[in-house]
């Protein structure tokens, strides 16, 4: 580890590194929080091996090509975000032969893989038969894994993830075997029901069990859950057994997690920082001037678990309704930052693993 005095100021080294180093680190899909944008930031900053898209919700028709363009641009690109990141395409629904058609249609896009959501806990979704509540329905989530598994080139990968439940654990094994005997080749599990919602904690024990009743099958399980720290990804690799982790809103929360984890050096706040004016600006031009500031106040507040710097900053914007005020106090308090260490950046780059920065 290199002990450059300006690396030092600007970076942090993980206290508490697992024991077992994941093999794989995705960016977990979070609706309404990780759009392309906050996506290729994130990602950006390094440690990340995939992404997975918001999903794309799929009803009784084939969509438009131009629908999957505009929710995952990335698809312009190779599938990859701008720091070369790959990102997975999410499909919900119900319907095994019109997730199918759209699925082939991905594939012809260049998607690197098609993702399946049994996991979205929102009352909206599951009313709609979408999300956790089709794990009530374990011959239901075998038939859609089929069709999309035949849907799509043997080349391009399909993956699904799940709770371990929608109201209880039951049906979690038969779930998890439907999934794997349907072809899916990796199978991420949210430690927590479709009634946990959100609330600590992950029972990551559960997941060990799942991998236990899919041994023998051409399948990986991935953790997911309540993972904010270096000290719980150790932990939920023990728990689980697995080899991998999907991060989410540690890592929105924490930019730096997965390079944290992996035992490398991860960034400090004079590093995150200027990511927000960056973000602003590309929430700008696409994104109604009503809700761009609540996107901006989205991050922040996340950003704060972590960072106490975030703190002040959330609270100069917090009951700013301005878009354009929002944006001047982040440029304010944020960009300064960006000049101070833009060298040292630049010195310290290769110790950041597929950093990714602009």
């Amino acid at each position: 580890m290199s002990t450059d005095p300006t690396q030092a100021q600007h970076s942090r080294v993980p206290s508490g590194v697992p024991s077992r180093v994941p093999q794989l680190i995705l960016l977990a899909p979070m609706e309404g929080v990780l759009d392309h944008r906050l996506r290729a930031l994130v990602a950006g900053v390094g440690g990340v091996d995939r992404c997975v898209s918001e999903f794309i919700r799929v009803t009784d028709r084939l969509l438009p090509a131009r629908v999957f363009l505009r929710l995952m641009p990335e698809l312009r690109h190779g599938s990859r975000t701008p720091a070369g990141v790959p990102v997975r395409a999410q499909l919900l629904g119900s319907e095994p032969a019109v997730l199918a058609d759209n699925a082939a249609r991905l594939a012809e896009l260049g998607a690197e893989g098609v993702d399946l959501n049994f996991g979205c806990p929102a009352k909206t979704v599951n009313r709609h038969r979408g999300g956790a509540v089709l794990l009530d329905e374990p011959e239901l989530v075998h038939g859609i894994v089929a069709a999309v598994r035949r849907a799509v080139p043997p080349g391009v990968p399909v993956s699904a993830k799940m709770r371990l439940g929608h109201r209880d654990e039951e049906r979690l094994l038969d779930n998890a075997r439907a999934m794997a005997e349907a072809g899916a080749g990796e199978i991420v599990v949210h430690a927590r029901t479709k009634l946990h919602g959100y609330k600590p904690p992950a029972y990551w024990d559960r997941i060990a069990r799942v991998r236990e009743a899919v041994a023998g099958q051409n399948l990986r399980v991935i953790a997911n859950g309540e993972v904010w720290s270096v000290d719980d990804a150790r932990r939920c690799l023990a728990e689980s057994g697995c080899d991998a982790l999907m991060l989410g809103r540690g890592l929105v929360a924490d930019p730096g997690l997965a390079l944290a984890v992996r035992g490398l050096v991860a960034p400090g706040w004079d590093r995150i920082a200027p990511l927000l004016p960056r973000y602003a600006e590309l929430v700008r031009p696409e994104v109604a001037a009503r809700h761009r500031g609540g996107r901006i106040k989205q991050w922040v507040n996340q950003l704060r678990r972590h960072f106490p710097e975030a703190q002040a900053l959330y609270e100069a914007i917090r009951t700013v309704h301005d878009a354009d005020t929002i944006e001047q106090t982040v440029r304010s308090l944020c960009a300064p930052q960006a000049a101070e260490t833009a060298v040292p950046m630049e010195k310290a780059r290769e110790s950041f693993d597929l950093a990714g920065f602009v």
